[in-house]
């Protein structure tokens, strides 16, 4: 089958790195020729969120997918007209990729998310009290996009685009869901990841699974993923990413329609990984036994401050003397602040065990420039 991925980015390459064991043609369209996927796909140079750019790369394709979301929807949708299989729908790519109907699907579906306001600018008086977070409807990924007005101090900073105005919850924890259903209805969930997030570059610093948290909350959490695909209606692979209050609430915070940087440690720590798994999606095939075969984290491998250039990877050498740690580079060759460079999964006997295991490992690596 001919599969095409708008987006060349790490999530598509992992994606095909996991595939290549099976019989397929794999597509990928990019605005940078540098990108992840290039040098391991049949690569287009293109605009992913161009009507016609788009269409031209899909009309000869079996299936149609994403690893971005922020992409050409109409595209998508005239694809689906002209009967190719896009994978999430054009519909669910819709809502999630707008933050302002993103909110209210979750309020109409009875998805618990923090209250919000919705803004079309500067002008529109806000309602909403302190502190609160605003979030571009459009364009936020990985942070950007994103940021706390605490006071009415904060409000010169506030930016005057459509956004989303949103409650500040309390976060005793992030937690992450990845949910699989492919077009047999078949539904398979991976266990719940907690987060740990670097509050300097508002970035993923490590991940643990399975989180730790309580059978209520366990409930909760089934609840809302139950809910969610439900009303998606959708064959596809989506990361729920939660906030657990220090009341034991669960809030949705955002979902994601495509693989997620929080289930990565699923290429070791689980049965098979959430790669293996979106491929049997796109494929329509049988879902993958997802179990956890130990505890498992991942470190975020980032481009550190004052370092751009042809990327080096210093200490790599020394986490590839230690056992149950595993290396994943994303083929960027340049490196610049906060980008995303590769990930070091490891795999343990006990949380306590990982979290040292992970802490030290991100102090012997660092991404810099030669």
């Amino acid at each position: 089958m001919k599969i095409g991925i708008l987006g060349g980015g790490q999530l598509g390459r992992m994606l095909i790195q996991e595939a290549l064991k099976y019989d397929d043609e794999f597509y990928t369209l990019d605005p940078n020729s540098d990108c992840s996927c290039a040098q391991i796909s049949t690569f287009t140079k293109g605009n992913f969120n161009d009507f016609q750019t788009v269409l031209d790369f899909g009309k000869d394709k079996d299936i149609v997918s994403i690893e971005i979301e922020h992409v050409s929807v109409a595209a998508l949708e005239e694809l689906e007209n002209h009967g190719i299989k896009v994978i999430p729908n054009s519909n669910i790519i819709k809502i999630i990729q707008q933050k302002i109907l993103q909110k209210e699907f979750y309020k109409k579906n009875g998805i618990p998310s923090p209250d919000f306001q919705v803004i079309q600018s500067l002008e529109d008086e806000i309602k909403i009290a302190f502190p609160f977070v605003q979030k571009l409807n459009t364009g936020g990924y990985d942070g950007k996009g994103v940021q706390v007005i605490r006071s009415e101090i904060d409000l010169d900073i506030m930016w005057d685009e459509p956004s989303v105005l949103e409650n500040l919850v309390d976060i005793e924890k992030e937690l992450s869901i990845i949910i699989a259903k492919n077009e047999a209805d078949e539904i398979k969930t991976f266990p719940v990841t907690e987060m740990i997030a670097d509050p300097k570059l508002n970035l993923l610093d490590f991940n643990i699974c399975p989180a730790e948290i309580s059978a209520e909350v366990q409930e909760q959490i089934d609840k809302i993923a139950e809910q969610f695909m439900s009303a998606a209606d959708s064959a596809g692979l989506f990361a729920i990413e939660l906030f657990l209050d220090k009341e034991g609430k669960i809030w949705v915070n955002e979902t994601a329609p495509r693989l997620h940087n929080s289930g990565h440690q699923t290429q070791e720590g689980n049965a098979n990984s959430q790669f293996e798994q979106f491929y049997r999606v796109l494929k329509n095939f049988p879902l993958a036994d997802n179990s956890v075969k130990q505890f498992s984290g991942m470190l975020n491998l980032i481009g550190e401050e004052n370092y751009s250039g042809k990327v080096k990877y210093q200490g790599l050498e020394d986490v590839l003397k230690l056992p149950n740690s595993y290396v994943h580079l994303y083929g960027k060759t340049e490196t610049k602040p906060g980008r995303k460079m590769g990930h070091i999964n490891v795999l343990a006997n006990s949380r306590e065990e990982l979290l040292e295991q992970l802490i030290h490992i991100k102090s012997l690596v660092k991404v810099i420039a030669e």
